[in-house]
């Protein structure tokens, strides 16, 4: 079956997609989990460890608190609290901090640092997956068990208002709420107003049992302004009015019922110094944690510093205090200060129960747990803690008795922070056979590339792909057969769980065809290699195969990218790399141009561009027709093109020498627009000076909308009906400019330089350096790909989740439409590729060659998008216990996932539109 390239590589990067989103699927498998699953009644407790005999106390104790109101303000960072802003706009937070009955904690979130994982953090005590990312946008229920679950089954009255996210986790268990939309970041004040006027009527009934309140606006300004911005103030002002308001109201009714409540203030996670969260930096996951109650006094001159502790102990805290069993899944501890003033027996009591819930979740997840030594001093202190209730129950207040109750405390202390550390380490157990299936797939593709590329670049722009005879072979049956044995092995005897075990044996035996198929047409290709030897050797010894030095950058630059793929300092501060190529590529053009000039070259390869020679007062109107319209083909030149000597009376030929350096330029300004990565992402950037508005919004959409529809109605008609060139042409500009003013649209304002700065690269390399200088069709498409790169880290992004501006999805909307905003959003971070991927194809589009441009082309952009994400893949599952896999090479995992499907939207794009060349032909 005969193929265009184009064709090809679209089809091979679909396949990829396919394996990349296997792989993903089981390099983020759920965390560690209880084998239990969650009942409907309140289970019955653990007894009290005992000495000889039964213990009488087999109950849980009295809630400790008779109310608790959880105030989550969202992005809430610990120095927004205990820093110089609090100070100043959280005076009534401030003294009870520093003077009041509280207790203050720094609580770390583990990344992703946003909003979904972290409430469920908070509530089950668990460190979600890092798959939660994705998730984050449409919230499924939450089956783990938690501390609303076993509320509501010990009939707790629960009522909540604020960020819809708790509705979709929590469906059915408060008893009242108001759901508020957290993905419009347009908005923060409406958003908070919500919560807050059912705040006077909630707070004078007392027909509830926990209250809670989610604020989103003070993450919806670090989106907008940052972290820094005049709005930031006025908002903690708001919420320490909020927070005198409640606090006041619950003393007044503890006067009444002589129960003490607790006040919990906490942010789910912090925020960037750019203004948005999800990565792992000190700000994004440093968050403080507030717990104020009557309950815990405080003597005069008893100063308490925050101390640090992890943002899951709140869970079993809560459920101490609620009186609620911890839930199973929990990984924290019980912050130990709130229940320091109980008598020593409660106490106990307490820890014991959260120590033997830890033990019971690391025997389930840790086959060797016997050895670990949080579990070892769990049984130590589990027999202490007997010999005391036994001294105890004896009536026997002696010293002896309170010596060893402070060494029991001790010793559970001590066993609740290893056995924590251990389960929160054990964060995940890898799902290796789904992962090793996604790499068997991008692989097979990768060389399924590699061994078509000499047919693509020295022959025809078509391939002889092998469909019919690998898959009525002998041999392909066979690997299926072994494939499938290996499959139902691994999923008989495999002790945890696996995705592709899951999965329908219809599909899984589609994924064991794929990979027979791809495997086969590789054995057919390396065959037909083999056989075309010869013709091979003599295609190499033509003269035009030669490789010149831009070449031989454009080859080590990619390969040496994606080398340091593997290092975690070169993953983070990746912006650097692509500054240093494209660099690089701007000084090795600036020598060919030299060379070109100066010196002339008589043994350049034969190319498809042609030179155009005009005078001075021709150039600025030539680079203007450029930016506005289509270039009108010319018939083909047969041989050679002029070389720049042929013109060295032409003033352009000077401006062809200076291009490169102009280029350079630009990109140095560039550079100093937006700080990413993570060593310069403190320094300061240009700031946001313009606004937007709704309507003007709206209009800008309408004529995108008309301008892409143009364009493609143009497109469909140069393919249906034999017309001429000029039509694909112009609907190929057409749509280029439709994107173009889009990313104006939803660029921050700062940012569009960038798009200004894109487009004046892109008309100073199309006149003044691909076709003076004649490169094909390949070389072109890497530097178009190199500089799509460059331009996305221009822009701000880095391979940091916190990088990505949300803000984007909700350009004239005004409220949250999924599909719309997460299409803008993906749209908005890569505007780079996407826009030097649209010029590529209307550029090659445009020339006058009838070569197979655009298909070689295509399957040139795939290549090179394929490697990173094969290598990649291949480095991530070595180095999956290394220290930052989450914090830096997971995040890196999902931009190169989300890349390659914007690679394979571009393919197909490439693909249909080379198919008028053909279908004209």
């Amino acid at each position: 079956m005969r193929l265009g390239s184009g064709a090809f590589a679209a089809s091979c990067v679909a396949i990829e997609v396919i394996g990349v989103a296997i792989f993903i699927r089981g390099f983020f498998p759920a965390p560690v989990r209880s084998s239990a699953g969650p009942e409907h009644g309140v289970e019955t407790p653990a007894p009290e460890p005992m000495a000889g005999a039964s213990s009488n106390w087999t109950k849980l104790p009295s809630p400790l608190f008779n109310k608790v109101v959880i105030v989550l303000i969202d992005a809430l960072r610990d120095d927004f609290v205990f820093g110089s802003k609090g100070v100043k706009y959280m005076p009534y937070t401030t003294y009870l901090v520093e003077k009041g009955a509280s207790h203050s904690f720094v609580a770390e979130a583990k990344p992703p640092t946003v909003t979904m994982p972290r409430i469920k953090a908070l509530m089950t005590g668990s460190v979600p997956g890092f798959v939660d990312v994705i998730r984050n946008l449409n919230s499924p229920v939450l089956l783990e068990d938690n501390v609303i679950r076993q509320g509501k089954a010990a009939g707790k009255r629960m009522i909540f208002y604020g960020d819809e996210t708790w509705l979709k986790l929590f469906p059915k268990h408060f008893v009242e709420y108001d759901g508020t939309t957290s993905f419009f970041v347009s908005d923060y004040i409406e958003v908070d107003n919500n919560v807050t006027r059912h705040l006077d009527k909630v707070l004078q009934r007392g027909d509830w049992d926990v209250l809670i309140l989610h604020y989103l606006g003070l993450d919806h300004i670090g989106h907008i302004s940052g972290p820094n911005s005049p709005l930031i103030g006025h908002k903690l002002s708001e919420m320490d009015s909020i927070l005198m308001k409640i606090h006041t109201s619950l003393l007044s009714k503890e006067r009444e019922t002589l129960s003490p409540s607790l006040l919990v203030v906490c942010g789910d996670h912090g925020m960037s110094e750019t203004g948005s969260h999800g990565a792992s930096s000190t700000e994004e996951v440093s968050t403080p944690l507030i717990l104020i109650s009557s309950a815990f006094e405080r003597k005069p001159g008893d100063v308490r510093h925050p101390k640090h502790v992890q943002q899951t102990d709140l869970a079993a805290t809560l459920a101490i205090g609620l009186g609620v069993p911890i839930p199973k899944d929990s990984v924290g501890s019980l912050l130990f200060p709130v229940i320091e003033g109980r008598p020593m027996r409660e106490q106990l009591r307490f820890l014991h129960l959260n120590t033997l819930q830890l033990s019971k979740l690391l025997q389930e997840n840790i086959p060797s747990y016997e050895k670990d030594p949080g579990f070892e001093q769990f049984k130590m202190a589990e027999r202490l803690h007997g010999n005391w209730v036994k001294l105890h129950l004896e009536e026997n207040h002696s010293d002896i008795l309170l010596g060893l109750g402070t060494k029991v405390l001790r010793q559970y202390l001590g066993a609740l922070k290893t056995l924590s550390l251990s389960l929160s380490t054990q964060v995940a157990h890898y799902d290796i056979y789904s992962m090793a299936v996604g790499t068997v797939v991008v692989l097979e593709v990768l060389i399924l590339f590699l061994l078509s590329t000499p047919h693509v670049l020295c022959r025809k722009a078509e391939l002889d792909v092998p469909l019919l005879s690998p898959v009525f072979s002998l041999l392909f049956y066979m690997i299926f057969l072994v494939l499938s044995a290996i499959h139902v092995l691994v999923c008989t005897s495999s002790e945890s769980s696996c995705y592709l075990c899951s999965l329908p044996w219809l599909a899984a035996g589609g994924v064991m065809v794929l990979v027979s198929v791809l495997l086969c047409a590789i054995l057919s290709a390396l065959i037909r290699m083999v056989i075309d030897g010869t013709l091979l050797k003599k295609r190499a010894a033509h003269p035009g195969s030669g490789w010149s030095e831009v070449d031989l950058l454009l080859l080590l630059g990619t390969v040496g990218h994606v080398l340091s793929l593997g290092a975690s300092s070169f993953v983070e501060e990746e912006h650097q790399t692509w500054y240093f190529l494209v660099n690089t590529l701007c000084l090795a053009l600036s020598q060919e141009t030299c060379r070109s000039y100066f010196v002339g070259d008589d043994c350049e390869p034969q190319h498809y561009f042609q030179v155009e020679e005009q005078g001075c007062s021709d150039i600025l109107a030539s680079t203007l027709l450029d930016s506005t319209s289509y270039n009108t083909p010319e018939p083909v030149r047969t041989g050679k093109g002029a070389s720049l000597s042929e013109a060295q009376g032409s003033c352009k030929w000077w401006t062809v020498l200076a291009s490169p350096w102009l280029v350079l330029i630009c990109c140095r300004l560039l550079r100093s627009l937006n700080q990413t990565g993570v060593q310069g992402a403190h320094r300061p950037d240009l700031s946001h000076w313009l606004t937007r508005g709704i309507i003007e919004a709206r209009f800008v959409y309408v004529f995108v909308l008309g301008i892409l529809f143009t364009g493609t109605k143009d497109l469909l008609k140069a393919q249906v009906i034999a017309t001429d060139y000029k039509t694909r042409t112009i609907g190929l500009w057409e749509i280029h400019s439709g994107l173009v003013l889009l990313a104006a649209l939803l660029l921050r304002p700062h940012n569009l330089p960038v798009l200004a700065f894109s487009l004046l690269i892109q008309t100073v390399m199309t006149k003044f350096i691909w076709k003076p200088l004649r490169h094909d069709a390949a070389e072109i498409t890497v530097m178009h790909y190199w500089f799509g790169q460059a331009f996305f880290y221009f822009q701000g992004n880095s391979n940091n989740i916190a990088t990505i501006d949300i803000s984007a999805g909700f350009v004239g909307l005004d409220t949250y439409l999924e599909v719309p905003a997460t299409f803008l959003t993906v749209f908005g971070t890569y505007v780079g590729p996407v826009l030097w991927a649209s010029h590529l194809m209307h550029f090659l589009s445009s020339e006058a060659s009838n070569g197979p441009a655009l298909s070689r082309a295509c399957f040139c952009y795939a290549l090179i998008g394929s490697v990173p994400v094969a290598t990649y893949i291949v480095l991530v599952t070595s180095l999956r216990y290394h220290l930052f896999i989450w914090s830096v090479f997971s995040p890196k995992l999902l931009y190169e996932g989300m890349h390659l499907l914007i690679t394979a939207a571009l393919c197909a794009v490439f693909t249909a539109t080379d198919q008028t060349r053909h279908t004209r032909a």
